[in-house]
């Protein structure tokens, strides 16, 4: 009898005190390019186990490490069918408890995805400020921060649902690519709607919605016809995630020990004359002080962060990644975790964000960069976002009295350092995203320079980016009430709201004058080749007028901005080569038949977008 308690309480103590709390990544696929998977055990004193898997199953490695929380045990999935398999965990001899491991099988042609590119045109949201499709999941028990739409940095409540809802208004504007901010889990008690301070990267916020919502929402996408591009954070995750809590190692995040804030300054990446310490600080040091920094330079880090970025774009059947602060990253490291998934993803595509101010300095992070090769650096991202281009954007349609380095010239001179990219066409043009000031702020709510501002970036080379309200006029001051008052809810994504601008009859006067302007372009642009890909060909710009033409062998489109608030006439035999002997176009605008036999006259601040017949 004492013998047969023994062996009960033997049972129990085994199965209660070796409980698994997490297993990530939760499931895989097989058929996948990389054959070595990672799978990570997490419970109390796990470590402590032998681990045995099924016979077919090669075990590459069984990995400890200091804490004992933790099993990373790494097989070879090669040849494995998809399926049930068995991880065995025993002590010493006597079987503890096993635990079922799926390999799923994969979508037809799934490597061979085509992310986003010059083609699309990509919308970016704030998940939390644009639609509200389901009141119920606005807070949740689990989560620390509750719904409170009257303070602007709170949680406003938008979701997923409200996203599907939405998706015809962005497919009738034109859209063909959506940008979500992150839209994974952030406990912290405020400023989460941003979700960048991310507390588990395998599960979607449950006030946005769900995994399956996330997955609905791509296949909703898909059907028609557009892309869906995840907002990836390498660099960081927030102060209240699980594994944060919790450490695998010491050496998981950058410790100083403990905290110490990022110096900010990225040029230390490549600065030969650099200090060390100058160096770290940038690299190492924490973005903001509730977001520990990740070390890339830790295999294992690394290794999670590659793995779990795969299963998203294989789970919810992604098209693309931003990724977030891509140049304070580990260089080598954050190189590596994009070869791994273009190696996966032959044909994805993910663009960084590079906030610099100079394009020789941008153009180090893009993928076979000229300018990155002379430190034999090749980062293997093949976008970046041209900032220097929305530096431009942002001031000029003030400079009404041009001058050397003043009006126009600015945007030209942007231009010519094209150059120094490696791919041209695969560069991000923006007027503003959820970072920067609004443009119908910085403009005042002026529609004229709205409109100057979005013939440049709908029609120059490159993909081109729009933040979400803009194209109603949308404003806001971030110098004077901060992020929340940039990133304001949506009209009429909120029941109750005072007027619907996801409807041309719920939009005022002033909001379909901005709509109206942004949907014809889009449109256009949609089925436009030449606009995608066709080369640059620009012009000095003369009494603050700047004229390019985008061309291909069959189609020519020639793109006036007059950005001087009188009209000009302009003789057109300056641009005899950008013509190419065509005398008569049409205005993309308003359709109407344009004469370009000797000279072509422009209103004060207006545009003119002419397809050459």
């Amino acid at each position: 009898m004492k013998q047969l308690f023994f062996l009960i309480s033997v049972f129990f103590s085994l199965s209660t005190f070796a409980q698994i709390d997490r297993v990530e990544p939760p499931f895989w696929w097989s058929d996948m390019h990389e054959s070595s998977l990672q799978i990570m055990f997490y419970g109390k004193e796990i470590a402590q186990y032998e681990v045995s898997v099924s016979k077919e199953v090669v075990v590459e490695n069984v990995l400890r490490t200091e804490n004992a929380n933790y099993v990373f045990v790494t097989i070879n999935t090669k040849d494995l069918p998809a399926g049930s398999y068995a991880f065995n965990f025993s002590k010493k001899g006597a079987k503890g408890f096993s635990r079922s491991y799926e390999l799923k099988e994969r979508r037809e042609a799934s490597a061979f995805r085509k992310g986003f590119d010059a083609s699309d045109a990509m919308y970016l949201i704030m998940p939390d400020r644009f639609a509200n499709g389901d009141p119920d999941n606005d807070s949740s028990e689990k989560m620390q921060e509750k719904a409170d739409r009257d303070n602007l940095g709170g949680r406003h409540g938008g979701d997923l649902q409200g996203v599907i809802d939405n998706l015809d208004y962005l497919e009738d504007l034109g859209v063909t690519t959506l940008w979500s901010t992150p839209l994974l889990e952030d406990n912290d008690k405020a400023y989460s709607y941003h979700t960048y301070a991310q507390s588990d990267v395998y599960n979607i916020d449950p006030r946005y919605g769900s995994n399956e919502d996330y997955k609905r929402l791509a296949a909703e996408m898909h059907s028609r016809d557009m892309k869906l591009v995840m907002d990836y954070v390498t660099n960081h995750w927030g102060s209240e995630h699980w594994m944060i809590k919790d450490l695998p190692t010491y050496d998981w995040i950058h410790q100083f020990p403990g905290y110490a804030n990022s110096n900010y300054r990225m040029t230390t990446q490549y600065d030969t004359n650099r200090s060390q310490i100058d160096w770290k600080y940038c690299v190492d040091g924490w973005f903001v002080s509730s977001m520990p920094d990740l070390n890339q330079g830790n295999p294992l880090v690394l290794n999670y962060l590659t793995q779990n970025a795969i299963w998203w774009i294989e789970y919810a059947d992604l098209d693309g990644f931003r990724v977030d602060t891509y140049s304070y990253n580990d260089k080598e490291g954050i190189a590596k975790w994009t070869k791994s998934i273009m190696d996966e993803y032959p044909n994805f595509n993910i663009v960084g964000e590079v906030w610099m101010h100079d394009q020789s300095q941008i153009s180090y992070w893009q993928k076979d960069s000229p300018i990155g090769a002379i430190q034999s650096y090749n980062s293997n991202l093949p976008s970046v976002m041209d900032f220097t281009l929305h530096d431009a954007v942002m001031t000029v349609f003030d400079e009404e009295n041009p001058s050397w380095d003043k009006g126009m010239i600015k945007v030209y001179e942007n231009f010519v350092n094209d150059f120094l990219y490696a791919d041209i066409d695969n560069i991000l043009v923006f007027s503003g995203n959820h970072d920067t000031d609004r443009i119908n702020h910085t403009y005042k709510g002026d529609v004229d320079k709205y409109k100057l501002a979005m013939t440049l970036v709908l029609t120059t080379r490159g993909i081109p980016q729009l933040y979400y309200g803009d194209e109603i006029g949308m404003q806001g001051n971030k110098a004077e009430k901060g992020d929340g008052d940039i990133r304001r809810d949506f009209p009429g994504g909120w029941k109750g709201d005072d007027n619907n601008a996801f409807t041309e009859a719920g939009r005022t006067a002033t909001q379909n004058n901005y709509h109206s302007f942004t949907k014809k372009l889009l449109n256009y642009r949609k089925g436009k080749e030449v606009l995608h890909f066709g080369k640059l060909l620009q012009y000095l710009p003369e009494n603050n007028v700047y004229v390019y033409f985008r061309y291909n062998e069959t189609e020519r489109v020639m793109v006036v901005i007059n950005n001087n608030p009188e009209a000009q006439e302009l003789d057109l035999s300056r641009f005899a080569e950008g013509l190419a002997g065509n005398i008569s176009g049409k205005d993309v605008i308003s359709e109407a038949p344009i004469n370009l036999k000797n000279s072509l006259k422009i209103k004060g601040k207006s545009s003119l977008i002419v397809e050459l017949k």
